[in-house]
This record gives structure tokens, C-alpha cells and sequence, in this order.
């Protein structure tokens, strides 16, 4: 895993031919099944690279990508490293693979590297992929580290902590020479798992627990619940702003808005009490369900993290399991709430999660929320609503959104989802006109005469 931080100039020499090497993560552990795998990679590959600003390609080498075109060696570098399933990505050189050619051309980098900063030490590492060159790996880095050492006045070799570590990779027909190396993203590529829905709050744990699914190789969709009518479009906003940066990573994901606001009304009126917020987190899931059906998701993602809040104690998430139809998936189950806020950093989505928001979970939320929810109470209150009839009003009248990725970015237009999930207005992300959080949970409550809870 990466953040975004910028590459730096690269020293590459202007003489050679430029590429940029990309390891591969765990694909290289499949068997039958890692052509696939390479597949899906180069595919998600490819989508990153559209709109880059020329053309690229891509060649296979044993466990490894080789990137190149008539595009800045940074640029490719930049792209690059947002696609899941590379373990690190390598600016490069291609020279012929003879000996002379690969001295010429180590001496030439380093002298590059070093006309643009001060270099103390360098160590030279070699592999071969063709196992007919004239010389052993070891051979290669001490015949090479004495052709530096030679034209560069003596500069010393550090095996453990070199200043510079040259890699030299001999392929069959080119050898390939790199002298940086920046963490890629790791994982499976993007798809090879399947599809899932991830239910998109506002908040750290959402998207951090949906980047995770990605680097598990599951395609991500998202749905994200507001209070609307009774609360603003602030949210909408933020899950907006977060699915664009996770689209980042993956082919872009659907964002799907459902305005909750009136169904947990009637929730509250039905008696749930303190089970307001675990009630409404099940009819949550039900509706992300059928949703999940109807664009082929096989999974739910939620950010759940066990004991993190009194909504999270194992008894209420075995309640809001029940209440799913699918295989619902949580990352971050056993995460500290520092180590979400560290990966929210990491992968540039804290600074959308701190925004202020109207949050639909603390719209009608009871003073005290019950720790262990008892599944009984739970479908007596459920008992008093026509859920199916309830859902399908939700995903009637819920918007999509394309949250970023390849192409115009914007809202659908109406009646333009393949997905049946309802009208789409054809507006942007917002859902209500602004109103203060005071004054929007005074509007609900005010509407409110709940029962007691069980009754």
C-alpha cells in the first residue's frame, strides 16, 4: 500500500530507452488460474493510463510489467502506482542485454542520479530471467560495480544501506535498469474477486474498509444513507468526494444515494427506542441487499469495527447480520480506530472523512443505544412496518451518481440506470435544501409520538 506522494525527478538518461518496471503483488502465487489474474491486472492497468497524454504499452515479462510509451517516465510512474495489485513500481532503463552495453549504461545512470543529488554509496543487484547469459547474477554485480567504481572516482559500495541500489534485470532480449523504487499498492487486482457493495458513510472506518476490499480484489460499489428530508446534503457530498478518491483505484465504481430520513421516522414511531439505531442499521443492510441483487454484487462491505461504538457490540452485529442477504464483510473488524485514521491518511481519504456533515445515524438516535440488542424486540418493531414496501420506496427514490473514473463524470441522467433501482432525477448530489442539524432532528422528532419500545 501507497499514498500519493509525488514521484521526484527520476534521472533518467535521455539517451536510453525509458519504462517503468511494475512487480507484481500476490498473483504470482496462482497457479492455473494466474493468466487471469495477469489479465484482469493489465485491464485495470489500461483504464488507469486513459487520458495520460499519449500513447503507452504494456509488455509480460515473468512476474513482472514492463510500462512504456511516448509519455513522461513520472507520469507513468504516477499512474501506475494507483492500480491494486503491484507490489512496487520501478522507473528503468532498456539496454541490449551484453555485458558492455549494461556497464555503459549503469555508469550513465549514475552519474545521472548523482548530477541531481548527492549520492554516498550505491550497491548494484542483478537477477536473470534468461538463464543463458554469459554471467552468473553475482559475477554481473561485481563486474558492473567495478566498471562505477572505475569511472566515478572510487565511489564506495554499500551492500546494506546504499545510497543508490541499481537494479539489473536480464530478460531474453533487453536488460533493464532501475535505480528507484516506489511502493505500489499491493493485493489482487481489482475484479479477480468479484463485486461488492459497500455501504458508504461519511465517516474514517467506510472507506478505509473499502479500499481493503479492493486490495482483496473485489470491484466496489457504493451506497450511502441520508436523513434527507431532515437533514442537509452534506453527506452526499462527502460520500461523493470519498467514492471519487476510491475510484482512484479501480475502475469507477456507481455511487447510489437513498434517502432514509422518512423510514427511520417510522422506526421511531413504531417503538424502536433505543434499538433506533441498530433497527435502522438492519433496515440499512435489507435495502443494500436488494440493491446488491439488482447490479450483481455478491457481498456488502461495511466499516464495522468490534466494540469500536455501542452500535458495534458482537450481539448488535450478529443482529444486523441477520438482516442481510448476502455475505457481509467487514476489514476492519479487528482494527484500532488510530490504525483506520493512519490508512484514511495514507490513502487520501481523511481529509474528506473530517468534513462536517449532517449524518443520518444521529438523526432520531436515542440518548442511550442498547449494547445487546435482543433479535425478538428487533422484528416485533419491524413487525409494524411493511418493510418490503419500505425498501422499495428507498430504492425508488434513490439518485446515481459517477463519482470520477474514465469518461463524463456527473449524474445520470433520468431513466438512464441499467440497474432498475428507481428515478434518477437526473440532479447533482444534492438531495435537500441546507438546514441546520438543530433544527433539521426538531423537524423529525416534532413529527414523532413513539410507543414504547416492545409494545
Amino acid at each position: 500500500m501507497s499514498g500519493a506522494a509525488p514521484v521526484p525527478a527520476t534521472g533518467t538518461p535521455g539517451p536510453y530507452r525509458r519504462c517503468v518496471l511494475l512487480k507484481h503483488g500476490e498473483i504470482f502465487l496462482k497457479g492455473r488460474n494466474r493468466r487471469l489474474f495477469t489479465e484482469r491486472l493489465h485491464d485495470n492497468l489500461r483504464l488507469a493510463l486513459r487520458g495520460v497524454g499519449g500513447s503507452t504499452w504494456i509488455k509480460i515479462a515473468q512476474n513482472v510489467t514492463v510500462l512504456g510509451g511516448q509519455v513522461p517516465q513520472e507520469a507513468l510512474v504516477e499512474r501506475a502506482r494507483r492500480v491494486i495489485g503491484f507490489n512496487s513500481v520501478e522507473p528503468a532503463i532498456r539496454v541490449p542485454s551484453t555485458i558492455d552495453a549494461i556497464s555503459v549504461a549503469a555508469v550513465w545512470t549514475l552519474r545521472a542520479v548523482r548530477a541531481e543529488r548527492p549520492v554516498a554509496s550505491f550497491a548494484v543487484r542483478a537477477k536473470r530471467r534468461d538463464k543463458a547469459f554469459p554471467m552468473t547474477s553475482s559475477q554481473l554485480e561485481a563486474h558492473v560495480g567495478a566498471r562505477i567504481q572505475e569511472a566515478l572516482d572510487g565511489l564506495p559500495v554499500d551492500l546494506s544501506h546504499p545510497g543508490v541500489r541499481l537494479a539489473v534485470e536480464i530478460d531474453h532480449r533487453e536488460t533493464y535498469l532501475s535505480w528507484a523504487r516506489y511502493p505500489g499498492q499491493g493485493g489482487l487486482p481489482v475484479g479477480a474477486s468479484g463485486r461488492a457493495l459497500v455501504l458508504l458513510s461519511g465517516g474514517y472506518d467506510s472507506p478505509v474498509a473499502a479500499y481493503r476490499a479492493m486490495r482483496r480484489g473485489l470491484a466496489c460499489d457504493f451506497v450511502h444513507f441520508t436523513g434527507a428530508p431532515y437533514t442537509d446534503a452534506s453527506s452526499t457530498y462527502k460520500a461523493y468526494a470519498l467514492a471519487r478518491e476510491l475510484n482512484r483505484h479501480q475502475p469507477p465504481g456507481r455511487l447510489y444515494v437513498v434517502a432514509l430520513g422518512r423510514a427511520q421516522r417510522q422506526l421511531a414511531v413504531a417503538g424502536a427506542g433505543r434499538l433506533q439505531v441498530v433497527a435502522q442499521r438492519r433496515l440499512m443492510v435489507r435495502t443494500a441487499s436488494v440493491l446488491a441483487g439488482r447490479i450483481r454484487a455478491q457481498a456488502l462491505v461495511t466499516g464495522d469495527s468490534l466494540g469500536q461504538v455501542a452500535s458495534q457490540t458482537l450481539a448488535n452485529l450478529a443482529a444486523v447480520d441477520e438482516a442481510a442477504a448476502l455475505p457481509l464483510l467487514r476489514p476492519l473488524i479487528g482494527w484500532e480506530k488510530q490504525e483506520i485514521i493512519d490508512e484514511a491518511r495514507a490513502i487520501g481519504t481523511a481529509d474528506i472523512s473530517v468534513l462536517p456533515d449532517e449524518d443520518c445515524c444521529r438523526l432520531l438516535a436515542p440518548p442511550r443505544v442498547s449494547t445487546r440488542a435482543a433479535l425478538p424486540q428487533l422484528q416485533a418493531v419491524e413487525r409494524r412496518l411493511d418493510l418490503d414496501e419500505v425498501i422499495a420506496e428507498l430504492l425508488a427514490g434513490a439518485q446515481v451518481l459517477r463519482p470520477g473514473g474514465v469518461g463524463a463524470e456527473g449524474t445520470e441522467g433520468a431513466g438512464s440506470s441499467a440497474d432498475g433501482v428507481g428515478d434518477v432525477g437526473g440532479r447533482g448530489p444534492g438531495v435537500t435544501p441546507a438546514a441546520s442539524r438543530t433544527r433539521a432532528r426538531a423537524r423529525a422528532r416534532g413529527a414523532v409520538r413513539p410507543s414504547p419500545a416492545g409494545s
